[in-house]
């Protein structure tokens, strides 16, 4: 679901999002390798993306975001992110371990 009408999301092509991902304005979801290469992020089901967030894979590696994972507003995400987490900062960190949305 894209808040806010999606306004100034980017999601490269190379990025799977699971069911129940609330995504807010301004958010960029990128993959640092070229489209149609093997790596990919993948964002887990029941996840709130904050507005603001920027979730980058490392050069030619990919991303996972786990399922019940809330990202603040803002955030930087470089690193996977397990299950049941709250991140926030630059460079997101956990805070709380969550239970869901």
């Amino acid at each position: 679901m894209l808040e806010h009408y999606g306004l100034g999301v980017v999601i490269h092509p190379n990025v799977t999002i699971g069911n129940n991902v609330r995504i807010y304005q301004h958010v960029t979801v990128a993959v640092r390798s070229a489209i149609g290469s093997p790596h990919r992020i993948y964002i887990g089901n029941n996840v709130l993306i904050g507005a603001g967030a920027v979730i980058v894979s490392p050069e030619n590696q990919g991303l996972s975001i786990g399922d019940n994972v809330k990202i603040g507003a803002n955030a930087v995400v470089t690193k996977d992110v397990p299950s049941d987490t709250t991140v926030v900062g630059v460079p997101a960190i956990p805070i709380a371990r969550t239970t869901s949305i």
